[in-house]
């Protein structure tokens, strides 16, 4: 079955293109029970005579839990890695990685050190602070032909750390390793690095490269096999292979957090390496620390929780989402900017997907697409405390590129808006009239609606020091990154999210859609829906290879905001639903430093 592509149509925009901040009302709160109603008022007119109806509104209940994360707990978030006496210690470290990369001599054996090295850094969280020396050494043993020992792992550890930096090597080199009917020798099962590195080579694949897909069933076959059967030495990774995604679905810090555990246990680790990523991990959880408590700030005085109690309070969750996407130290705006807009759509989605009526999300719509502030008198209360709080907040950001970089993002920014809304109306609509979508139906939509296309588009805005017109236009048109993008956020939610979704009265999702045309059984339509977000992903590796406007930084956020969503919908909706899993992904990724001895 074919995903088409939606292009929304352009949308007519008021001239108002104001920046100046608006005062929140004051309003009642707004609770939400099982089947609570509101008054409508309906006038009869007979004569002079009007008569007055009071309708009740039926709402829906989400039933969502609360917010286990409050504002005065995050305002207690401290560290004892701030200021320059870290940061000093840290550089000297750098120095002497750096000499690591530069002076290992050149030769066959040292070429297969100089990636394990480069793997290592990666996996540590380090990655960042080597990239111009990493793309130097991968550079000289790609163009130099220097033959690596001719191994399974030094084979796809090559080949995947090549292509993670853009380098197009082709599937055949592992050629070698199969026999003629065209699979994997089986004697290569006992060589579990090796069918490690395999592994999470596989997931670089394009479309079309059947090695790599032999290569993957061929790896989890045996994996899983040589779970609790091996050796110490590689038996952590192995446990890990089972229960976690792969390098390339993985998002970097949490991947670090752990990596520094596996590390530590080495027999043959390099010390220095080993001091520096725990140093870094905590000297930038400082900062997310600081990040968060600014944030916390903000959603506090912004009070929307105060009022909209029918809503999701997810500020942490919303920064953890942030963090994913954009870890290193430096992209705190980009972090803070990201946190505002996703918390912001989470009140917005509850609003059309709980609350609203059919008629009063048309009405918030059509306010979006004016983004005019006359058009709030035309809206319910609580609706008008949604409408100001995000046209104060995009209004900011647009001041703020237009103070710094003398452009006006405004048009952009609240274009995507306006799609993002209507493509909720779409489904509220469907909802109300009990529509059931086919698939294709339901992902022309649903790309949009599960926020790529905006939340990507503010991104850029936010990490990109010189913005230009050329790559804001390039993103409007919703180029195939991030369309693939969408996609997969998309499938990997509704494969954690359908089943709530639908217990509390939502729209088909994509499973159920499948289910309903195809006639087939749960089961058979989440396979599925998980091998159309695998061959999403290959097209997304795909996009990585090609020329773009965009920035090499932005790019890599892109691919970050899918493992962001993969970390997220991996054990269930860690975002609507936080259980365990996420609130230990919050300890270990912002309270909780690496001890250091």
């Amino acid at each position: 079955m074919s995903l088409s592509r939606l292009n929304f149509l352009p949308t007519c925009f008021s001239s108002t293109d104001l920046f100046f901040p608006k005062q929140l009302p004051q309003q009642q709160k707004y609770h939400l029970h099982a089947l609570e109603t509101s008054k409508s008022n309906c006038q009869a007119s007979a004569g002079n005579n009007k008569a007055v109806m009071e309708l009740p509104t039926e709402r829906r209940s989400a039933h969502f839990k609360p917010n286990i994360w409050t504002h005065q707990f995050m305002q207690t978030l401290t560290s004892d890695y701030q200021g320059q006496v870290y940061l000093k210690k840290a550089d000297v470290l750098k120095d002497k990685v750096r000499h690591l990369l530069d002076d290992m001599s050149w030769n066959k054996k040292e070429g297969l050190a100089f990636l394990e090295l480069i793997d290592d850094i990666q996996r540590l969280g380090l990655g960042y602070n080597f990239e111009k020396e990493i793309r130097r050494v991968l550079s000289f043993l790609l163009e130099s032909n220097l033959k690596i020992e001719n191994t399974l792992h030094a084979t796809a550890l090559s080949f995947r750390l090549y292509r993670q930096h853009g380098f197009q090597v082709s599937q055949d080199v592992f050629n070698g390793f199969m026999d003629p009917q065209g699979n994997f020798m089986e004697h290569l099962s006992q060589d579990v690095k090796g069918m490690l590195s395999l592994f999470e080579a596989s997931y670089l694949g394009v479309p079309g490269e059947n090695i790599l897909d032999e290569a993957k069933a061929f790896a989890h076959k045996h994996l899983s096999h040589a779970k609790g059967n091996t050796d110490t030495e590689h038996s952590q990774l192995v446990n890990r292979y089972a229960s976690d995604l792969p390098l390339h679905y993985n998002i970097i810090r949490l991947q670090a957090r752990w990596y520094i555990d596996v590390y530590s246990r080495r027999k043959n680790g390099n010390p220095t390496l080993l001091e520096l990523a725990k140093l870094d991990f905590n000297i930038v959880q400082a900062t997310y620390q600081n990040d968060l408590i600014e944030m916390s700030r903000w959603w506090e005085n912004l009070g929307l929780m105060k009022e909209l109690l029918f809503t999701r309070d997810r500020l942490v969750e919303s920064f953890i989402w942030a963090v994913g996407m954009a870890d290193e130290p430096q992209y705190t705006y980009c972090r803070q900017g990201i946190t505002k807009i996703i918390i912001l759509i989470t009140t917005i989605d509850d609003v059309y997907d709980v609350y609203s009526t059919y008629d009063e999300a048309k009405l918030f719509t059509e306010a979006v697409e004016r983004w005019d502030v006359s058009a709030v008198d035309q809206l319910p209360e609580y609706m008008k405390l949604c409408f100001f709080a995000l046209y104060n907040t995009i209004n900011e950001f647009a001041y703020d590129v237009l103070k710094t970089q003398g452009l006006n993002v405004l048009p952009y920014l609240k274009k995507k808006w306006a799609n993002q809304c209507k493509s909720y109306l779409v489904e509220s609509k469907w909802f109300h009239t009990g529509y059931k979508p086919t698939l294709d139906e339901y992902l022309e939509n649903a790309w949009v609606s599960i926020t790529g296309p905006m939340i990507n588009l503010h991104a850029y805005v936010f990490m990109t020091p010189n913005i230009t017109k050329e790559a804001l236009d390039y993103l409007d048109s919703s180029p195939d990154l991030i369309y693939w993008s969408s996609m997969i956020l998309r499938l990997t939610d509704d494969l954690a999210t359908s089943k709530d979704e639908m217990e509390r009265g939502d729209v088909p999702k994509s499973i159920q859609c499948y289910m309903n045309h195809e006639g087939v059984i749960e089961e058979v339509a989440r396979e599925h829906i998980r091998h159309l977000a695998d061959e999403a992903w290959k097209k997304v590796n795909a996009e990585l290879w090609i020329d773009s406007p965009l920035p090499e930084a932005f790019i890599r956020e892109v691919v970050n905001f899918i493992r962001t969503g993969e970390i997220f919908y991996d054990y269930g909706d860690a975002h609507g639903i936080p259980e365990v899993q996420s609130k230990d992904r919050v300890f270990s990724l912002i309270i909780d430093a690496i001890p250091i001895p």
